[in-house]
């Protein structure tokens, strides 16, 4: 019973307060931070079991719902025309891309006409064109100068191979002689010996 007759006193005080500020301050900061803090500064507060308690009147709680809900809807309404504006931006900027885009490709597509030839069926720069066709030339050269050197070295290995075969047909020669010579006298021999085997018996 005591504990309930005190918690009307405090409520009793704490509504006096509330009063006594109302009459004594206006509010000057009509943000939400601003109204949060003058809707806590003139509310009441009490302790019950070691907590505290802040009171505050419903009226002023929900005219500061109100506000809130306001300055939610005010800054949904804000996002919702900036996202409307980044939108149609990007769409704007899209559509200057894709102009930019294909003045640059037919910018790029008439200066490589002017700078290119054709070749073979295909568009080619002149710098291009220029160094393929004096790839092609001095690939040439080089092939004539080897043609040219295998045809002089085959030459030579001829003529080399001509006096080797010479040399070779020489000294078979000699040693066809030679064996004959031999095959001549071992057959002279063997005869002379036949003679002497027929005298002895």
């Amino acid at each position: 019973m005591k504990n309930l007759f005190l918690c009307m006193l405090l409520a009793l005080g704490s509504f006096s307060a509330i009063n006594a500020q109302d009459n004594a301050q206006p509010t000057e900061d009509n943000s939400i931070n601003g109204q949060f803090e003058t809707l806590v500064r003139r509310s009441g507060n009490y302790r019950q079991d070691g907590k505290r308690y802040e009171v505050i009147r419903v009226l002023e709680l929900e005219a500061f719902q109100r506000n809130v809900l306001d300055s939610v809807q005010s800054a949904n309404k804000t996002i919702s025309a900036l996202n409307a504006t980044i939108a149609e931006n990007e769409k704007n900027l899209n559509s200057l891309n894709a102009k930019l885009e294909e003045t640059t490709k037919n910018l790029n597509q008439i200066t490589e006409e002017k700078d290119s030839m054709s070749f073979f069926g295909a568009m080619v720069s002149k710098s291009t064109y220029n160094l393929i066709v004096w790839c092609i030339i001095l690939g040439l050269l080089v092939m004539l100068s080897i043609f040219i050197y295998k045809f002089k070295n085959s030459n030579a290995l001829t003529q080399q191979a001509k006096l080797a075969l010479a040399d070779v047909e020489e000294e078979f020669e000699q040693h066809r002689r030679r064996a004959l010579e031999r095959e001549q006298k071992i057959s002279r021999k063997l005869q002379d010996e036949i003679n002497k085997n027929k005298k002895g018996i």
